[in-house]
């Protein structure tokens, strides 16, 4: 008999300062590993140029938002510059029972939400910038962002910064490919630990229930030896 090739789904959770590279990261795995599906979470900010709801948000308003929160209806929900962000509890139980690994690329109050939540199901990422003055120059690069808004993201990079400690990778993104093959490393392992692996827990109730049979099988067959050799021995004329 086969052991059923089968797991839970796993989680990984990325975070990031913004302009750290997460984004481009984050789509490069997903191209490469097609058993990995992108969390969409719901947020009530405006759609940015190209991004499309349900795929890359469910973009909700507040009002909406407030009432899902009160249902307990997120796996985790946090306000980051202003706006409201959460992960629907449902979906990522859906995608994890069928054994998808799901990626979440939330901020670090998100984050500690799932830490607390379902830490022990996947790993959690921090993806830094290789410094203040890179992160400056990307965010001025992007021409979206207004000063006010360059130096707000930067006083919370310097506090998301601080959180790094508790990840369980930290990844800094001076070079994209190398940051990649460090991402791809991270995740490959996790899909090998053993206490996530349905396969690993069948193999071994395969494995004790082989050995329980063989341990039967080899008593019975000692015992019709033995009695066959006393009978054999009653048989035997005497001299």
């Amino acid at each position: 008999m086969t052991a059923q090739i089968a797991r839970m789904g796993i989680i990984l959770v990325i975070c990031a300062p913004s302009g750290a590279g997460k984004t481009t990261l984050i789509k490069r795995l997903l191209n490469e590993f097609p058993s990995l599906t992108y969390s969409v979470s719901c947020t009530t900010r405006q759609p940015r140029e190209g991004e499309v709801h349900g795929v890359d948000y469910y973009f909700i308003d507040r009002e909406r938002f407030l009432v899902m929160r009160s249902e307990n209806a997120f796996a985790e929900w946090a306000e980051v510059h202003g706006n409201l962000y959460g992960t629907p509890l449902n979906d990522t139980w859906d995608m994890l029972n069928k054994g998808q690994d799901v990626i979440f690329d939330i901020d670090v109050q998100g984050a500690c939400q799932l830490k607390e939540s379902l830490g022990a199901l996947g790993a959690f990422i921090f993806i830094s910038p290789p410094s203040k003055a890179e992160l400056l120059r990307r965010l001025r690069a992007r021409g979206t962002e207004s000063d006010a808004a360059v130096i707000r993201r930067l006083n919370n990079a310097e506090s998301e910064l601080r959180e790094a400690h508790w990840f369980d990778a930290l990844i800094i993104n001076d070079d994209i490919e190398q940051a990649y093959d460090d991402l791809r490393a991270v995740y490959l392992a996790e899909t090998l630990v053993p206490g996530r692996q349905r396969r690993f827990a069948d193999l071994l109730k395969e494995w004790e229930s082989d050995v329980v049979s063989l341990s039967a099988s080899f008593e019975s067959k000692a015992e019709a030896e033995t009695a066959a050799s006393d009978e054999a021995l009653c048989s035997k004329p005497r001299d």
